[in-house]
């Protein structure tokens, strides 16, 4: 039977590797998001909550939502994993292929659930050269980084 300085220690680790997973994941893809379609693309997620009049009209309230959206999602994506893992320890063991694939899912439900139920009613059709854009950055930057952080500081 495990004492609570154990469990506690286990679930500050948890918490440490979620942190770490989403933040890393976050960050790597706002800053390629950005890159590639411009420093707006907070206000476009935030568009995704509120409609896309905000866009245009809003300003710096409506930016750190966008961010802080984007961090909520990036780290609700490591907490998925995380959860996943300790059910699934070769989650932790292969974390390279299963973090590529985990980042193809993220991508998968990004596409296929997230955005059409979004205010900005996002759907295809897709062009091939954007999909497979999307699923190698969600692989590399999303998938990567949180399967690596769950590895290396969870428990």
């Amino acid at each position: 039977m495990e004492n609570s300085a154990t469990l506690a220690a286990g679930n500050r680790s948890g918490a440490l590797a979620i942190a770490i997973g989403g933040l890393s994941a976050g960050t790597l893809d706002i800053l390629q998001a950005c890159i590639l379609f411009g420093w707006g693309i907070p206000k476009v997620i935030a568009a995704g909550l509120l409609g896309p009049q905000v866009i245009h009209s809003g300003g710096g309230g409506i930016y750190t939502l966008g961010l802080v959206l984007h961090y909520f999602t990036a780290c609700s994506a490591a907490a998925i994993y995380y959860g996943a893992s300790r059910k699934w320890p070769f989650l932790r063991t292969n974390w390279i292929v299963c973090g590529l694939f985990f980042g193809m899912a993220v991508e998968n439900v990004m596409n296929l659930i997230v955005l059409p139920l979004s205010a900005l009613h996002a759907r295809g059709p897709y062009e091939l050269k954007d999909l497979i854009l999307g699923f190698v950055v969600h692989m590399i930057v999303v998938g990567l980084p949180i399967s690596y952080s769950i590895r290396r500081f969870a428990d």
